[in-house]
Formats: C-alpha cells, sequence, structure tokens
C-alpha cells in the first residue's frame, strides 16, 4: 500500500472496466489530438504522446502563437484542467458523459480561454471509428477504474525510466500514446529500418512508416483487448528478427504471441510477485537482449551497466 492507503499494484481485470476504457480512451485521443496539432514535428509521432504525472496524464506545454498551455487529466480530483501561460485556468469535472457530450464541453471550454484549436474528429488505431462528435456509445466513467488504470501506469512508467537509463543509445522518452492507449519506451540501433507495411485500424500506412522508421525494440504497458484480454506487459522489435519467438525470455510467466509478434507478461503475474519491479526489469531486459543480439546491434556502444 502506498502512504496514502492505495494499492500500488491494483487489480484491474479488463472485464471490470471496459466501458470506461473504451471511453476514456476516446477522451485521450481528443486530448492527445490537440498536442498532435500543435506541438512542433518530432521524430516517431514523439511530439503527439502525452506523459505521466503524479495526477494523471499531460500534454506538458503547448504552444499556440506567443502563448503556451496544457491540459491535464487529473484522476486523482476528476477534473480535466487546462492552464495557460497567462493566468487562465479552466475545467471540466471527469463524469459518466458520451463522448460527443465530452468533445463539445471540451472545445467550449478552450474556446472560453481563448485558445483555438482545429482537431481532426475522428479517432485512430480502433476498429470502428465513430467521429468524436457522433459518439454516444461511450458513455462510461467509473472514476475507481480510471484512477487504478493511472496508478498501474505510474508505476510502470517509473520501471521503464530505470530500463531507459541503462541505455545510453537514441531512446524515446517513456511516454503514453493514446491511439493504441498504451505507455511505451523504444531503444533504437541506430540503422534504418525496412518500410512498414502498415496495418493499424483507421490509420494511414505513412504513419506507421513515421513511426518505425527506424530499427527498433519497444516495450511498455497495455489494459488488453480483443487478443490479449487482460492487462500486459509487452515487449517487441522492429523489424522481427527471425526466431525472436523462440528466445527465452524472463520471467517463467512471460510467453510469445504469434498473433501479436510480440512477448507478453500479464499484469497480474506482476502484481501477485513480491517483487514487481525486479520481474519487470528481468522482462524488459532479456527480451530487448534477445532482439538485440538477434538483430547483431553494437550493445558494447549502446549500453551501460544498470545500477543496482
Amino acid at each position: 500500500m502506498s502512504p496514502g492507503g492505495a494499492e500500488i499494484w491494483p487489480a484491474l481485470p479488463l472485464d471490470s472496466w471496459r466501458d470506461t476504457y473504451d471511453t476514456l480512451h476516446m477522451w485521450t485521443q481528443i486530448v492527445g489530438k490537440t498536442r498532435l496539432a500543435l506541438a512542433p514535428a518530432q521524430n516517431h509521432w514523439w511530439q503527439a504522446a502525452l506523459y505521466l504525472t503524479p495526477r494523471g496524464l499531460t500534454t506538458s506545454a503547448m504552444p499556440l502563437g506567443q502563448r503556451t498551455f496544457a491540459v491535464d487529466f487529473d484522476f486523482i480530483d476528476h477534473q480535466l484542467q487546462v492552464r495557460t501561460s497567462d493566468g487562465a485556468i479552466g475545467s471540466l469535472p471527469l463524469v459518466s458523459r458520451s463522448v460527443a457530450d465530452f468533445f463539445a464541453a471540451y472545445l467550449a471550454l478552450l474556446h472560453s480561454l481563448q485558445l483555438s484549436v482545429t482537431i481532426y474528429p475522428v479517432p485512430v488505431e480502433v476498429e470502428r471509428a465513430i467521429p468524436f462528435g457522433s459518439d454516444r456509445e461511450h458513455a462510461t466513467y467509473d472514476p475507481d477504474a480510471a484512477s487504478r488504470c493511472w496508478r498501474i501506469l505510474l508505476q510502470a512508467d517509473r520501471v521503464l525510466k530505470r530500463f531507459r537509463g541503462e541505455f545510453t543509445g537514441k531512446s524515446s522518452p517513456v511516454h503514453f500514446f493514446w491511439g493504441a492507449f498504451d505507455l511505451a519506451a523504444t531503444r533504437f540501433s541506430g540503422r534504418p529500418a525496412p518500410l512498414h507495411p502498415g496495418g493499424a485500424p483507421n490509420c494511414p500506412a505513412w504513419v506507421m512508416q513515421q513511426a518505425y522508421s527506424h530499427e527498433c525494440s519497444s516495450c511498455g504497458f497495455w489494459p488488453g483487448g480483443a487478443v490479449i484480454a487482460e492487462p500486459a506487459f509487452y515487449a517487441y522489435a522492429y523489424p522481427t528478427p527471425a526466431r525472436f519467438g523462440e528466445c527465452s525470455v524472463q520471467p517463467p510467466a512471460a510467453f510469445y504471441s504469434h498473433e501479436l509478434g510480440e512477448f507478453i507478461l500479464p499484469y497480474e503475474a506482476v502484481r501477485g510477485t513480491a517483487e514487481p519491479d525486479e520481474m519487470l526489469l528481468a522482462f524488459f531486459r532479456s527480451t530487448y537482449a534477445a532482439a538485440a543480439d538477434l538483430a547483431g546491434w553494437d550493445r558494447a556502444a549502446l549500453e551501460r551497466s544498470p545500477k543496482p
């Protein structure tokens, strides 16, 4: 338990909060698309991601003319907050409401703060891309479930940052991608990658080609979906080296999903161990080592010894 009494690694069975998950996914896409519209371009779409905070998720600072503003999800007080560099503040309560109503209220809030932003009003990387302004199907917000998801992301973020610090080559920040609703950290060999074939639902191939322009090994956390119907940690490489799925990785609870093309470590295995940090680090390190060794990365030039 944390000092505040909340469980550090709480339970989050997918079926227990699927309606809230689907709704929150769309809300994060709306806010994330604000960042996509305003933040200067970076490689691999890094400018579009959200970041963990001690209270939720943030866009971090976004430029709009000579002003700057940020949008934060607060999963303690359950508010969406907008703060500007000239002192303006606005908020929306996070309560059960349709995506369409949230979208309208969010745009009205930005307008009230004289923040003029045009975003693409259709979700990406989902099988059914209902335009935000028409989506009255997703309309559930369970504050307890949202808080539990954020607390898991917060712990995953902490461990991933420790893992990221062991790499001296090019690596991404630890960031939250609202397209697939996952937390990710990615390492790069420094070599260009073959052109990605695309294939993400309702997402143009060129988007994936920019994301995977260079050879990489990636890992992170995902609340689950159709193929893996439980929250899980994952690890994959692009391009996938031959025999990658045959590698022996740690811990024993990890397995290779041929359908996803990545290694999976069920969240419940991590939650149930006495040393979740060490189990996660073993998973991240062993899956990266498998990918890097098979692909012939110059590991001596890209890594430093992990600190105890």
